[in-house]
C-alpha cells in the first residue's frame, strides 16, 4: 500500500506534512549505501511528512516503519488521520535514538472508507526524525481469524503419532483407538473472590471450568493490614484452600501496588524510613506465608504507570523488591503486571517498548539476572472494538524478550458489543506464541461481577459466558475413534493436555487404557502401545 516505501526512488510519494521540510537522506555501510526521509526544521510535533492512502472500513492495518533521531531519545509515533473528517487513528509508538534504527510497530483497524493520511510524530521538535522501510498490510477480518486459527494450530496442537503392537512387536493392524482428552495443558482462568467462600454455587461453577485463578483484592496490602500492625489472611488463606482442594493454580496478586491511590490508608502518610520498615514487613510477611503457593508473584504492580516506592525510596525500589521476592521464594515467577501495554494505542505512558524498559532495568540490577521472570498484561479494554493489529504488535514486541507472557485481568467494559469484542480479544491472545495463559477479571453476578459477567443470579450464562464455555470447547480436543493403519500406526493433531488413550481390537477381547500427556516436543517421537493377546 506505501509508495516508495524503502525510499529507493529518493522522497517520490510522500509530501510535507503542517511546517518544516522534509528532504532524502542516506547512510553508508561499507560499499552499501542506505537512503531514507528525514523531516527537519520542525516547530510542532506533527510538523513531518505523509502519504495518501485508501482505507476500507472494518479492515486491519499492520503497520511497521524503522525510525532514528538525528539527536538524542524521544518517542516517535504514526497516526492515520481521516482526510475528510480529521479523526486520527493512532497506531503505535516507540522510543526512536541517535546512532541506531528502533522498530515502530502497530496498526489500526478502520472504522471508515476513504483517503486518509499517514503521519509521523514526536513531541521533541528539536530533532531531526529519520524513517526508512514503511510498511503497511491491510487484512479482512476473515483473512485474520484464518491466521489466528492456523497460529493456533502450529502453537497449541502437537502432531502425535502412536503405534499399536502386540507383545511380541508385532504391528497390530485395524485396532480402534479411542482418544479422550481430559484437560488442557494452556493455562485459563478468572478472577476469584471472597464471595467464592459463601457460596457453593459460585464454588461449582468455578471448580467445573477453570483451573487457574488470582484473588481479584483479598491479597493486597490494603486488605491484609487495614490497620497498622494488624495483619489479617483468613480470607486469602480460606481462598487458597478451597483452591488447593479443587486443584485450581492460583497467581500471588500483588504485593505491591505503585499506585499513590491504593495503598493502605495509613501507608501514605508515612515519612521514607517508615514506609521502608513497613514494606520490608510486608514483602517479607506474604511472600514467605505463601511461599512455593503460588505459580507467579505480581511483585510491584503498574510501576509504569506509577512510581510511589521510586518516589518515596528510590529509583531502585522496584527492582530491590524483585531481589528480596526472589530470595523468600526463589522458584516462583515474578512479574511486573501493567495496563494499556497493549489495549490502547493512544497510550504514552506503558507502551510496549517502556514496558520492556523498565522490566530489563529490573532484571539487570545486581543480583537480579537470573530471577526466573514473567510479563503481565491486564487486558482492561474499553468499550471501543479492540485494536487487534495493535495488540499483536505489542505481544510481538514484549514477547522478543523470551519471558513468558501472561494476559492477566482480560476485560471488556459495558458495550452493546461486549461479547463480540471480548470473544476478539481471547481469540488473539490465545492465538499468539508469547502468550503462556490468561486470566478473565470476569464472573458472577452475585459476586459482584457486574461489569461483565459470565453468569447472572441464578447462574445460567450471559453472552459474555457463552463466549468463555465455547472457546473452553473449542480449545480442547472432542473424543473420537480412529483405526490403525496396515503398520499399526494412529496419527492425529491434539491440543495440548492430558489424554486418556483406550486402545482394543476387533479379533480379540484384549484392551488396554493408558495415560498419555500432548506437550509440543510430542511431534518428535512415536509412543508405542501393546495390547496384549487375549
Amino acid at each position: 500500500m506505501i509508495v516508495n516505501s524503502e525510499f529507493n526512488n529518493g522522497i517520490e510519494g510522500w509530501k510535507v506534512f503542517g511546517g518544516g521540510k522534509i528532504k532524502e537522506g542516506w547512510l553508508k555501510h561499507g560499499n552499501l549505501i542506505n537512503t531514507f526521509i528525514v523531516a527537519h526544521n520542525r516547530t510542532s510535533p506533527r510538523d513531518t511528512f505523509h502519504q495518501l492512502l485508501h482505507l476500507q472500513q472494518h479492515y486491519l492495518y499492520t503497520f511497521s516503519a524503522w525510525v532514528r533521531l538525528s539527536e538524542g531519545n524521544a518517542p516517535v509515533a504514526v497516526v492515520f488521520r481521516n482526510s475528510k473528517g480529521g479523526q486520527i487513528l493512532h497506531g503505535g509508538e516507540t522510543m526512536a535514538k541517535h546512532g541506531c534504527w528502533s522498530l515502530l510497530k502497530g496498526g489500526i483497524v478502520s472504522n471508515f472508507t476513504g483517503q486518509a493520511e499517514v503521519i509521523f510524530e514526536s513531541t521533541n521538535t528539536a530533532v531531526e526524525i529519520w524513517v526508512d522501510n514503511v510498511s503497511l498490510h491491510p487484512f479482512t477480518k476473515e483473512q485474520w481469524r484464518s491466521h489466528q486459527d492456523e497460529s493456533i494450530n502450529k502453537v497449541r496442537k502437537s502432531k502425535v503419532r502412536l503405534q499399536i503392537t502386540q507383545p511380541d512387536n508385532s504391528k497390530l493392524a485395524g485396532a480402534k483407538v479411542l482418544i479422550d482428552q481430559k484437560k488442557p495443558n494452556f493455562p485459563f482462568g478468572a478472577g476469584m473472590n471472597y464471595h467464592i467462600l459463601l457460596s457453593k454455587e459460585y464454588q461449582q461453577w468455578f471448580a467445573s471450568r477453570f483451573a487457574y485463578a488470582t484473588f481479584t483484592n483479598e491479597l493486597k496490602w490494603y486488605s491484609t493490614e487495614k490497620v497498622q500492625g494488624q495483619e489479617n489472611y483468613t480470607v486469602p488463606d480460606a481462598m487458597l484452600e478451597f483452591s488447593q482442594q479443587h486443584g485450581i493454580s492460583v497467581r500471588g496478586h500483588n504485593i505491591f501496588w505503585d499506585s499513590p491511590k491504593y495503598q493502605p490508608e495509613w501507608v501514605k502518610s508515612l515519612s521514607p524510613q517508615d514506609l521502608k520498615e513497613a514494606a520490608d514487613r510486608r514483602i517479607n510477611s506474604v511472600v514467605k506465608r505463601y511461599s512455593g503457593k503460588f505459580i507467579h508473584w505480581d511483585v510491584v504492580n503498574e510501576n509504569v504507570h506509577f512510581r510511589f516506592f521510586e518516589d518515596k525510596l528510590g529509583e531502585n525500589a522496584s527492582a530491590e523488591y524483585f531481589n528480596i521476592a526472589h530470595k523468600l521464594d526463589n522458584k516462583t515467577l515474578l512479574f511486573m503486571n501493567e495496563y494499556n501495554t497493549m489495549e490502547h494505542d493512544y497510550e504514552k505512558t506503558s507502551t510496549p517498548a517502556n514496558f520492556r524498559k523498565k522490566l530489563l532495568e529490573i532484571l539487570s540490577y545486581p543480583g537480579n539476572e537470573n530471577i526466573p521472570a514473567g510479563i503481565g498484561l491486564q487486558g482492561n479494554f474499553g468499550p471501543a472494538a479492540p485494536n487487534l493489529p495493535y495488540m499483536r504488535s505489542a505481544l510481538d514486541l514484549l514477547g522478543s524478550t523470551g519471558y513468558p507472557i501472561w494476559i492477566t485481568e482480560v476485560f471488556v467494559q459495558e458495550t452493546p458489543n461486549q461479547a463480540q469484542y471480548y470473544e476478539e480479544v481471547l481469540r488473539e491472545g490465545y492465538s499468539h506464541p508469547a502468550v503462556k495463559g490468561i486470566i478473565t477479571f470476569a464472573g458472577p453476578v452475585s459476586a459482584g461481577f457486574t461489569t461483565l459477567p459470565l453468569v447472572d443470579m441464578n447462574f445460567k450464562n450471559t453472552p459474555a459466558g457463552d463466549v468463555v464455555d465455547k472457546l473452553l470447547g473449542e480449545w480442547k480436543s472432542p473424543s473420537f475413534e480412529i483405526t490403525a493403519d496396515g503398520e499399526g500406526f494412529v496419527d492425529a493433531s491434539l491440543f495440548h493436555g492430558d489424554y486418556n488413550v483406550r486402545v482394543q481390537h476387533p479379533r480379540t477381547n484384549s484392551s488396554i487404557s493408558v495415560s498419555i500427556k500432548v506437550t509440543e516436543e510430542a511431534a518428535h517421537r512415536t509412543l508405542n502401545l501393546q495390547l496384549p493377546h487375549n
